[in-house]
């Protein structure tokens, strides 16, 4: 969500980072295993050929490696997009060669600089020469931009044979909340660009292997989960499952950011510096819904994520709370004017929660869904996030498309588990776990075991939670 946002500030690397029939069954058994024709099956074929439908720009280059272990050296990939995302030892798989499509969908605003075309609306498509007939499309997580997927999830579903699209949802960076005629618009767009992308992507996956997607999903961490559960909530057409991965929940009843990111701004400082008011800004804390024992992580998101994140969300949904001002009073003392640390959702004018309205979800998922979060995130609290869409999707009559996955001392960035090797543990394997439970479920009719915590085992190593994460049976 607000989540990830890119900065190159000190400590260390984690500042660096502060900032998706028998076709199918034989795809899942076996996903390099579907060949396309004969006549598709060379180095780029049909590069020529290919358009993306509604492009206002696009250029398409040939590669011997569609991973970051050749993009990162080519220009083909931003490594200060991904930066963070993932742990320092997450191998980068090779030998992917294929077609890199870059480009743009018109669009009126222009954070996005990469390629120097100052543009929103961009997207990669990835092509390998080797397809297992699937496609696989996110959305950037934060407000990153279209290569922010590439290590952690558009490397693995590359080698492991899928079609590749990314978008950077429209619109990107702390200022994203500038775009838009009307508070929510920008969130909104977000949505907008994830379905655009993903019926161009099915037209040039079908352009290129001659045939379309045998299957479809879509997948996305943080900002990225939250625009699956949307996708499968009002475009489930398009799709044949998804995985999200600590998806961001919005709800104008609440809860959501504005509800739980503010208590923790007004209390920190207070349990920061101890003394008298310690114990009782703990228990504000505790009460708006950071879990205990999470303690050793509030230093860090108080520092780089807890205020930035509050400011600019709430400046795109309720800008009028600090008038002319422009996303407010960075690390503003409770009682200042206007200050964010004060900020009360449930006291704002209705027309703020028409906003939230706006990018709101339901619940009402029409394809498999499989949700994980990490009992040790202080991001998007789980009990204020995940746990409550996990309620929200049994209401609505649909408990039977979700499996939801609380993954025990995991937390919002896989980067902290390098600092905290011994607290936590990285999702970026349990999100792998994830995808192939949802391929079997989907392909196989294999149904994933019932949601429930995950536990971490308090004997692995580092090694061993970053080479595999059981859901069980």
């Amino acid at each position: 969500m607000a989540l990830a946002i890119r900065s190159t500030s000190p400590p260390a690397r984690l500042a660096a980072t502060a900032a998706l029939a028998a076709a199918l069954i034989a795809m899942t058994v076996s996903p390099a295993g579907a060949r396309p024709a004969s006549e598709t099956s060379a180095h780029c074929a049909r590069q020529t050929h290919l358009r993306v439908p509604g492009t206002e720009r696009q250029k398409t280059d040939c590669l011997n490696e569609l991973t970051t272990a050749g993009t990162a050296a080519s220009g083909h990939t931003d490594p200060a997009d991904w930066a963070g995302l993932t742990p320092k030892d997450l191998a980068v798989p090779t030998g992917v060669p294929g077609i890199q499509i870059d480009g743009y969908f018109p669009d009126t605003s222009a954070t996005n600089t990469n390629h120097g075309w100052n543009h929103d609306a961009q997207f990669v498509i990835r092509l390998p020469d080797h397809w297992n007939g699937g496609l696989v499309v996110a959305g950037s997580p934060g407000v990153r931009e279209q290569y922010a997927n590439d290590r952690a999830i558009g490397d693995w579903v590359l080698s492991r044979g899928y079609a590749f699209a990314a978008t950077d949802k429209g619109n990107t960076g702390v200022a994203f909340h500038r775009d838009g005629q009307a508070p929510g618009d920008a969130i909104a767009e977000w949505n907008t660009r994830v379905t655009q992308l993903t019926r161009a992507a099915r037209a040039v996956v079908a352009q290129r292997y001659q045939r379309p997607p045998a299957r479809t999903l879509a997948t996305g961490m943080s900002n990225g989960g939250y625009l699956v559960r949307w996708q499968l909530e009002n475009h489930p057409e398009l799709y044949d499952g998804g995985v999200d991965w600590e998806g961001t929940l919005w709800r104008a009843d609440g809860p959501n950011l504005l509800t739980f990111l503010p208590p923790a701004l007004a209390a920190y400082p207070a349990y920061a510096a101890g003394g008298p008011q310690a114990d009782q800004a703990h228990s504000a804390l505790l009460a708006a819904g950071f879990p205990a024992g999470s303690e050793f992580l509030w230093p860090y998101h108080h520092r780089y994520y807890w205020d930035l994140t509050q400011r600019i969300y709430r400046e795109e949904l309720d800008p009028e709370y600090d008038g002319p001002a422009e996303a407010g009073t960075p690390f503003c003392v409770s009682g200042t004017p206007a200050c964010d640390a004060d900020y009360a959702y449930a006291a704002r004018p209705a027309d703020v929660r028409q906003a939230v309205a706006k990018i709101a979800l339901t619940g009402r998922i029409d394809k498999p869904l499989i949700t994980l979060h990490g009992t040790l995130d202080v991001l998007l609290p789980i009990s204020q996030d995940s746990d409550v869409y996990a309620e929200m999707v049994r209401r609505a009559g649909r408990g039977a498309l979700l499996r939801y996955y609380r993954i025990e001392g995991g937390t919002h960035v896989d980067s902290l588990v390098d600092a905290f090797p011994d607290r936590l543990r990285p999702l970026t394997p349990c999100h792998r776990a994830a995808f192939t439970a949802l391929e079997d479920w989907i392909g196989r009719g294999v149904r994933p075991p019932l949601g429930h915590t995950v536990p971490k085992d308090p004997a692995a190593d580092p090694a061993t939670l970053l080479a595999g994460c059981p859901l069980g049976d």
